[in-house]
Order: structure tokens, then sequence, then C-alpha cells
């Protein structure tokens, strides 16, 4: 028997996280044809009677089960109604349009077995801006929140239409279409796999990228800001170690403080800086190695088949495979590492913030207050920052170790893999904050220094950034909202100081 063939990628993450954005999302003529192909595999599956999980059987602890042909179409519809249990706040559009992205993507692949036209449905929900309605938490790694994505589908749940939130029926009609009746497999299918996982991973992945570019730049401004020993940095001293992150970033944080007159006159004033100054480099490179590694695996997971079951062979010799591939153990193993890389930085982040704020080591103002005593400056907002890591800690923990035990000792083993996502991004989110924070920071010991010599290039065009955004604080408004400003512009802007994109491309 020949192994089934999995066809090359039709999409990475990078694509996911821009349709997930609001980019259009199209399938080749190949994938359609893929589809189109592996729905007659499964109506040849019915029409033989080969036993297949969640065909003509229950699901979960009921696999064994039949389930009477008549009775296989309910089945599709009563899976989605009992599946959509996910609870708590919704996901935001972007998120939602991902999963929903990462579902297509993996029935493009051809051996999930839907029909051509519930593709297409969901294909119209992303291009038309109808977004199902999907509570955040309640799964253990799958189904639960494609299940609100498919009650749209037949007519049930909510979506967001033109601003406005409507019954999933109302929402349908709104961009023309009446419910979908589903066919046998679908609705095991439409809310199977790694979807949601990896689907959030991606934006992620985008997240988290911007983030770090952000981090090196606004490291680069403390250390000018610190006085920062520029041997520490050299090439040659970089050389030594073998990490590539290391090696790149030392190169972006050389550029960016490349004709620094300030980084001059502070050399030699002492032999060793603190760690979160000197050590920039290291920890900041391997959270990039972090990087490259999650964004590896998430294309190899948009690259494969993760339904459970598998169809395969040919409308005349149906073959079903079933499988654990909706698990999503690597998903989950990459998100718990990006996000502690990304609590790392952020950690690191927060110690520069509070030596900028410290005159004992900064050799600036007080809390860089105009007056100290009657101004407190920036003194709380280190505590924010020091919160905002505390909480990242918190998160850190792998949520592919949680376990658990799921319907009836059937599905005894847990990744979690959705949970690991979304915990991902809430570290991405809390951490835009401390570096726009230490940002802040930065640039007001900046505008501070004692002497005429002037910024480097790359450490102006930052500080311009912001002086363009926010006034030098006195004390003079809400803090907070300067804070606020300040991480929107690292949550939603590329920074360009100096070209510091990943090399991680698709």
């Amino acid at each position: 028997m020949q192994p089934a063939q999995v066809p090359g990628p039709d999409y990475c993450w990078r694509d996911i996280a821009a349709i997930a954005d609001g980019a259009p999302m199209r399938l080749s003529g190949d994938a359609e044809a893929r589809i189109a192909r592996a729905r007659l595999i499964v109506d040849a599956i019915v029409a033989k009677g080969v036993r297949a999980y969640g065909v003509n059987t229950g699901v979960g602890a009921l696999s064994e089960t039949v389930v009477p042909r008549e009775d296989q179409r309910s089945l599709s519809r009563h899976i989605v109604l009992s599946h959509a249990v996910a609870t708590g706040p919704l996901m935001s559009v972007p998120e939602t349009r991902a999963i929903m992205a990462a579902a297509i993507a993996n029935m493009a692949h051809g051996h999930s077995g839907v029909r051509p036209e519930l593709v297409t449905y969901l294909l119209a929900l992303l291009d038309q801006g109808c977004t199902p309605s999907v509570p955040r938490q309640g799964s253990v790694g799958y189904v639960t929140h494609m299940a609100h994505v498919a009650l749209v589908l037949i007519g049930e749940g909510e979506a967001l239409v033109a601003g406005q939130l409507r019954s999933g029926q109302d929402a349908l009609a709104c961009i023309g279409l009446s419910p979908l009746t589903l066919d046998t497999k679908e609705g095991l299918s439409v809310i199977n796999g790694t979807p949601c996982a990896t689907g959030l991973a991606c934006l992620a992945l985008a997240r988290a990228e911007r983030l770090l570019d952000w981090a090196d730049a606004v490291a680069a401004l403390s250390f000018e800001c610190l006085g920062g020993q520029l041997p520490s940095i050299s090439a040659d001293a970089m050389a030594m170690h073998r990490s590539p992150g290391l090696g790149r970033i030392a190169e972006v944080l050389r550029s960016i403080l490349d004709g620094s007159e300030r980084l001059k006159r502070a050399q030699g004033m002492r032999l060793q800086d603190a760690l979160s100054v000197r050590a920039v480099p290291q920890v900041h490179g391997a959270a990039r190695d972090a990087f490259e590694y999650a964004a590896s695996v998430i294309d190899r997971e948009l690259a494969s088949c993760c339904d459970n079951p598998l169809v395969h062979g040919t409308p005349t010799h149906p073959q079903v495979s079933s499988t654990a591939h909706a698990v999503g153990a690597g998903v989950a193993l990459a998100m718990d590492t990006l996000a502690i890389a990304v609590a790392e930085v952020a950690a690191m982040a927060e110690r520069r913030l509070d030596r900028l704020l410290n005159p004992l080591v900064s050799g600036l103002p007080p809390f860089l207050a105009e007056t100290g005593g009657v101004h407190s400056g920036l003194m709380i907002a280190q505590y924010a920052a020091a919160s905002l890591v505390s909480e990242n800690r918190r998160l850190a923990g792998p949520a592919s170790l949680d376990g658990g035990v799921t319907s009836g000792l059937q599905e005894d083993h847990l990744s979690h893999a959705t949970p690991a996502s979304l915990k991902a991004l809430a570290i991405i989110s809390n951490s835009a904050r401390v570096i726009g924070t230490e940002w802040v920071a930065a640039t007001q010991a900046s505008d501070l220094y004692h002497g005429e010599e002037t910024r480097a290039p790359g450490t102006e065009r930052l500080h311009a950034r912001l002086r363009a955004l926010l006034p030098p604080y006195a004390d003079d408004r809400p803090l907070g909202r300067d804070l606020d400003r300040a991480a929107r512009v690292i949550r939603e802007e590329n920074v360009k100081p100096v070209g510091t994109r990943s090399p991680s491309s698709c």
C-alpha cells in the first residue's frame, strides 16, 4: 500500500496572520480539486459502509457506537451543537479569522472530506467580514472554538457583521447565504484538528516578531542612556558564541548605536555593565532562536493534515485512517517556548527600566522627575511593569504539561495546544506594555542627559518617534495614558530605526 500523499504547503504562518488582519484568502485550483476529490472518497465510504470514526460511528468514547446511515447527517449537526461549549469573553476579530483561515488551510490538503460548498461558506465569512462570536475559554486543545464557527454555518450562534451582532441566520442573510445543512463527516471535520491552536499561534508569531524588533531597538536606546560599554557587544566578542540569534542581535545593536557621541564619552567609565545591559544579545538572541523554532513548527503544522479521521485512497478504493494528528503537541510545546522567551525579554526590559529610574546607577534625577518630592516622575510606571512581568511569570507555566482526562478515558492525554497559544498572546500583549514603558523612560532619560554629545542616528529616530507621540512627562497628566499610547505603537507598528526583520519567512 502506498502512503497517502500530502501536498506542499499552500499557506505559511505569515499568510494566516495576514488573513487574520484582513487580507483576502483564496484557494488554488489544485486545492479546490483536492477538496472535491476527498469528498468523493467520503461518499464512497458511506456507500460501501466502510467503518469510519465520526462518519458512521459516534465520537470520543462513543467511537464504537454504530450510527445508521439515515442518522449520519443528523450526527454532523448534533456534533456541532453539542461541542459549542466555549465560554468567557469573545475572541477578537483577528483571532477568529485566524482560526477560520487555519481550518480552511487544513481542509485544502484534501484529506478532511468536506464538500467544496462548506469551504466556500467559510471563505465567504472571511471575504465579507462576517465574524462568528467565539468565546475564548473552554478548550483543552481543539473542537470547542471551531464548533462556534460552525454554528453560524448552520444558522445558529451569533456573528458580527458590519459592527452589528446578529444571529447566525441573520448574519448569513446579510452576506447572501442560507444556513448550510451539514453532510456526513462534515460536523466532525469542521470542528476537528488543530486550526484553533495553529491559527492563534500564527497571530502570536506575527505579534512576537514585531515585539522583539521593538525590544531590540528600545534596549539600544537604554544602552546609550546608561552608558553601556561597547566592547561587550563587539563583533569579535560575539563571534566566540555560536548562537545565530546572539550574533544577529549584537549586529542590530551595533547598527542602531553606530555614531553615538554619548557612548564614545562613556567608554572606559566602568569595566563591566550590569547584565540587563550587557546581556541583551544573549537574552534577545536566545528569544530569536526560540522564535525561529516556533515558526518552523507552525509552518510544519500548516503543511500537515491534522484532521481525524483522514480520508485517502480513491473513490474506488477508499481508505480512512484514525490518527492523533489533532492533538497538537508540537504546537503546544512551540507556543510554551515562545511564551517563555518573550516573558524573559520583558523581564530584562523591566530591570533596565529600573536602572533608568534609579539615580544610584543612572546618574540622572530620581525617577526621571523634574523635581524630586514634588514630582514622582516615572516611579509608579516601574511598579506597573513589575506587575506585568510577574503576571507573565505566572502565565509562562507550560500548558503542554497540564494533562487531564476527558470523554470517559478515551481521551486520556491532553496537550492544551489552544490554551498554550492563548497564553502566548497574553504574554506578548503584557510585554508590549513593558517594552513601551521602557521606551518612555529611555526617551525621558535621553532628554535629561547632561552633556552636549549627540545620540546615534538610530536612537535619534527612536527618540523622535516617541516625542512625536508624547511630550516629556512632568506629572502634568495621567501617566497611564502615555504608557498605553506607547504600547499601542509597539503592538501595531513596525520599528524602523534599522532593519530588524527576523529571517523566518515563507
